[in-house]
């Protein structure tokens, strides 16, 4: 019998000459090439070749081929897993792994309170001081619905207008729950609800030199920050907008800048009103976000409070990956490298 005798054939495959002995199908060269047919497709002198007749169709001399995959724009890899890339955050020696705050007012009932924290993520809530109903001392109050050994208390001095009010405020709830980790604000006007802080200077200084950790909610002006600091508060808390005002960050320069200057805690109170609210004060590289109304006011609150949770996640993931470069023009996102 006359023993068939094999020739080398060239054959162009993505622009490049390669030789292989005749005769040969595609799916025989891709066998010898080491690719997988279920992963590619194949273009044989300008014409598709169906995946079901690789090893129908066969090569010949001089054939020229285009054998393409599928890419994405990344060429680096993860060292770190992402849960690795965030522990949480710290205040006054105290470690917490949600950087969202919430507030327990405005809502329908604590019932609704409890489903909205839950749903939040959060660690930490403020809770307002308050007479008791002295008529009705079996009234439901907070702690039956939210447990402070569950959750953080963050007694706060919503509504005071003077320092010495302040001040007595956080000393009943001091007193009333143990609590010396505190949330100061002293407002300047009723319809701003702006922060004075010519008062909030002084309630703070007094509330750390009687032994409070003071987280202290102020104006975003970095100089007034950075002597809350210096007295001693733990977590500087500029306003994002007016309290309730669901505005928005305002000046994001300004707390850029205060967070940049601070070696405590920086965290956006007031003025978030949805999810890209509280990213975008993440991405600045804020440590955390306090909201109330947000929530609350929203239509369902339980479904917001979750999305402030994804939001606040994401931001800081973004602050922690790295934004891109702004640029002027195009940057493709896929390799040009390839290109058929």
């Amino acid at each position: 019998m006359k023993r068939e005798v094999e020739e080398k054939m060239q054959v162009q495959i993505n622009g490049e000459a390669h030789y292989f002995n005749s005769p040969l199908t595609v799916n025989g060269m891709l066998h010898e090439l080491g690719f997988d047919p279920r992963k590619i497709a194949v273009e044989h002198n300008l014409e598709i070749v169906p995946r079901g007749k690789y090893e129908i169709v066969k090569l010949k001399d001089g054939d020229q081929l285009e054998i393409v995959h599928f890419i994405g724009g990344g060429n680096g890899v993860i060292s770190e897993t992402i849960e690795n890339l965030d522990k949480g955050w710290e205040v006054a020696g105290r470690r917490f792994k949600s950087r969202l705050i919430v507030g327990t007012g405005k809502y329908r009932d604590f019932d609704q309170t409890a489903l909205a924290l839950e749903a939040s993520g959060a660690d930490i809530v403020t809770v307002a001081v308050r007479r008791v109903n002295v008529s009705n001392p079996s009234e439901p109050m907070l702690m039956d619905f939210i447990d402070p050994k569950k959750y953080t208390y963050l007694p706060n001095t919503a509504g005071c207008y003077k320092a010495t009010d302040a001040v007595r405020t956080l000393r009943l709830a001091r007193e009333a729950g143990g609590w010396n980790l505190v949330k100061l604000e002293v407002l300047g006007d009723k319809k701003t609800l702006y922060p004075d802080m010519a008062e909030t200077l002084v309630a703070a200084d007094l509330l750390v030199k009687d032994g409070f950790e003071v987280m202290v909610y102020c104006s975003d002006d970095p100089i007034m920050s950075k002597q809350l600091e210096d007295i001693g508060c733990v977590a500087i808390m500029p306003l994002g907008a007016p309290i309730g005002s669901g505005l928005g960050i305002q000046n994001s320069i300004n707390i850029r800048i205060i967070i940049e200057n601070s070696k405590v805690p920086v965290l956006v109170d007031a003025g978030v009103g949805t999810a890209s609210d509280a990213a975008i004060a993440m991405e600045l590289g804020c440590d955390g976000v306090l909201m109330n109304t947000a929530i609350a006011e929203a239509k369902n609150p339980v479904a917001m409070a979750y999305a402030m949770k994804l939001a606040v996640e994401a931001g800081r993931m973004a602050y922690l990956g790295g934004r891109m470069e702004k640029k002027k023009f195009a940057d493709p996102s896929s390799p040009i490298g390839g290109l058929i």
